[in-house]
């Protein structure tokens, strides 16, 4: 259930007064990147609708016709799409492999032809350019594979591949929590220099196989089973080894990993390819150690040990100096993450931030002035700043200052940087400085604003508890409006850890229906959403559930003093997490919120995965207690409101099993709800039925808030 929130970085650039600026309803410029340090590309639309590329000089805003090399997806054959999901490309975009039919397919501009370079019944995966351009590397029946582009000679590196054990391809569980959704399975990782790859083997015969019955597959008569490799709480987990492939001599190198150490994960080489990073970390998560390792013998050495009484998290990023001996990391190791400069000697050079905030990312490292741009919250948890430091720590600044959510790229030498930024009243604004943070012109906002246009209004504010949270929460209150009225509310909240959803940002509400009738949406973050730091996160150490709903229930206690709010209408809607919560909120909170509409839902943490789950309650056998409270099975018999259960059939994530055992429960105890059901859904689904579901949704608060049967 681990929760990725992408943030998407689009940069603007021209004058705001040209008048071919803006695009249809407003919307920002079209940037296509930086040229060089000094320029960055602009495209626009004609009347016509022909799009012209210029080149921005970024000190003068003079532009100039520029002339793009024709992509190379534009001279593949007719009929062969290069698609985000069927293609890698190389760095520089000028070859391609496309998986077609399960094979794969090479094209260069150089060749100006498209080859065939397998052909096998068995689907390859996850292929991926040697950094030479030279190899393509993938997984096929679980073994790994490499293949040389000119020759096409193809070379197999592993041989015990099977329905149990996984070579270069990630056990499920691996994948949903630990090495990510975007990781698509992979599990290699090539050197630098091209030479070797690093892969996880991954021994699935310990864990439990969950069965999922598809009703509608197979013949479409006898349906047929799929059955996965999932370690719920306290179960089994998956064997994993880490080997080190040489190319020269296709043999392997398998590291000497600490076998007292649970999980196994992120693959980080140095530079000069000289030494592979690994991290370890135990059952309970809360010691993780990074280690370095020879590629030629795979004898471990320890660079650094992090522990904490509650949990620890891996480090998905560790950004290498140049040198190749130093590198930065970003630890929450003192209540707040902050960026430390280590060696491979495992001594620490610095800490280079030294805040009570957030620091959320590093934008990129200047080597020769030896300073790191990077985002944070700056003192506002909902927001997110621009900021500079050098790596000793000293002469820290922030660059940007608005109140609001602030994204930056900067030019390839760092010499300038475009801000684009939002806030809840503000759609949208483009400004481009120089790398000491000295506006040289704005560029252009949008002229949309359709929450406004729709008399919405946005805002901010925060909701104190009993126990001296301030809580951040946000309201967007309905066009017509009247203080003398009562309406009803919608809490829309997902409410896992370190997952909140209050920034100030610009969103536009005008999506759903249900807000343009009258309906007050809500949301507010948690003391464990990740805005109070570390120490806020940790309430929810062996306590899911409950810290949560302590805060939630404080929130409608806050909202019933208004003269405006209906308390007989406090509706709470969510999925995943947030469906959890929503069941939680219908039955242990059933005296604060009287509808619930909660979607692919945990109901039982002993029905979820082990590592995310153990990762905050430890096991079913170590805390009985908190699994017994965080089940919403324990307080289904306090269930009164209107309460809507939806589910996908085959949700191999959060399974159908979790809703199955609450709507057991409850027609154990005769309690009225309602249930749907989508028969091939996973954990979301899209099309018709993903229309049905959200006219679903909609039909069930008309009926609930405004005693209409129809849908609007």
């Amino acid at each position: 259930m681990k929760r990725i929130f992408p943030f998407i970085l689009i940069i603007f650039s021209l004058p705001i007064s040209h008048p071919a600026l803006f695009g249809q309803n407003g919307e920002m410029p079209d940037l296509r990147g930086w040229v060089d340090d000094a320029h960055y590309l602009l495209a626009k639309t004609s009347m016509d609708g022909e799009s012209q590329l210029f080149k921005v000089d970024a000190k003068t805003g003079k532009e100039s016709p520029y002339e793009w090399e024709e992509d190379i997806a534009d001279q593949l054959p007719e009929g062969l799409q290069a698609t985000r999901r069927n293609s890698t490309f190389t760095k520089d975009r000028d070859e391609v492999i496309i998986r077609r039919e399960n094979d794969l397919y090479y094209f260069s501009t150089a060749q100006g032809r498209l080859r065939q370079l397998t052909a096998n019944p068995q689907e390859e995966k996850n292929p991926q350019f040697s950094p030479d351009g030279k190899h393509v590397a993938f997984t096929r029946s679980h073994n790994l594979y490499v293949l040389d582009i000119e020759s096409g000679l193809e070379h197999q590196l592993t041989f015990d591949g099977s329905d149990v054990i996984y070579n270069g391809w990630a056990s499920w569980v691996y994948y949903e929590e630990i090495l990510g959704r975007a990781s698509r399975y992979r599990a290699f990782y090539w050197s630098p220099d091209s030479k070797k790859i690093a892969f996880l083997r991954f021994d699935d015969s310990p864990v439990p196989a969950f069965p999922i019955f598809h009703h509608i597959d197979g013949d479409g008569v006898h349906g047929e089973w799929e059955i996965t490799r999932y370690p719920k709480s306290g179960d089994p987990n998956p064997k994993v080894s880490l080997g080190i492939v040489h190319l020269d001599s296709s043999q392997t190198v398998w590291v000497d990993t600490d076998k007292s150490l649970e999980y196994t994960a992120w693959i980080f080489w140095t530079p000069d390819s000289g030494q592979l990073l690994f991290q370890q970390m135990n059952r309970d998560q809360n010691l993780l150690k990074l280690f370095k390792t020879d590629p030629a013998t795979g004898k471990r050495s320890l660079v650094y040990e992090e522990s904490q009484p509650t949990w620890v998290e891996f480090f998905p990023e560790i950004d290498f100096l140049k040198n190749g001996e130093d590198f930065l990391l970003r630890s929450n190791r003192d209540g707040w993450y902050n960026l430390y400069l280590y060696g491979l000697d495992g001594k620490l050079k610095s800490k280079v931030t030294d805040v009570n905030w957030r620091v959320n990312k590093i934008n990129w490292i200047d080597e020769n002035k030896k300073r790191v741009f990077f985002e944070g919250t700056g003192e506002n948890p909902t927001e997110r700043q621009l900021f500079v430091v050098n790596f000793n720590g000293e002469n820290f600044k922030q660059l940007s200052h608005r109140s609001g959510t602030h994204s930056m790229e900067l030019s390839p030498e760092g010499t300038y940087f475009i801000d684009e930024f939002s806030s809840f009243e503000n759609p949208g604004l483009a400004s481009l400085f120089d790398s000491s943070g000295k506006l040289i012109r704005e560029l252009g906002h949008s002229t949309s604003d359709p929450n406004k246009e729709k008399g919405f209004k946005v805002e901010f504010f925060t909701v104190p508890t009993s126990d001296g949270f301030k809580l951040p929460a946000y309201w967007v209150l309905p066009s017509d409006f009247d203080e003398s009225k009562k309406y009803p509310v919608i809490f829309s909240i997902y409410g896992g850890p370190d997952a909140g959803t209050v920034f100030n940002r610009y969103r536009n509400f005008t999506w759903n229906p249900i807000y343009g009738k009258g309906v007050i949406r809500f949301t507010v973050d948690h003391r464990a959403s990740g805005k109070f730091g570390k120490k806020g996160l940790d309430y929810m150490y062996r306590n899911l559930g409950k810290w949560e709903m302590n805060d939630y229930i404080e929130a409608v206690k806050w909202l019933r003093q208004r003269p405006f709010i209906d308390s007989t209408r406090i509706g709470i809607e969510g999925g995943s997490y947030g469906g959890y919560m929503t069941a939680m909120a219908l039955t242990y909170a059933a005296d604060y919120f009287t509808q619930g509409v909660a979607h692919s839902s945990v109901t039982d943490w002993r029905l979820y995965d082990d590592i995310y789950t153990e990762r905050y309650m430890d096991t079913p056998e170590d805390n009985p207690e908190g699994y017994q409270f965080g089940s919403v099975m324990t307080h289904a018999a306090k269930l009164k409101g209107k309460l809507l259960l939806i589910h996908g059939t085959i949700d191999d994530n959060v399974h159908l099993q979790n809703t199955i055992l609450l709507v057991s429960e409850l027609e154990d105890l005769g309690k009225d709800f309602e249930l749907m059901l989508y028969p091939g859904g996973r954990h979301g689904w899209g099309g018709q039925k993903g229309r049905h579901s959200f006219n679903l949704s909609q039909k069930f608060w008309e009926r609930y808030f405004f005693g209409q049967a129809n849908s609007p």
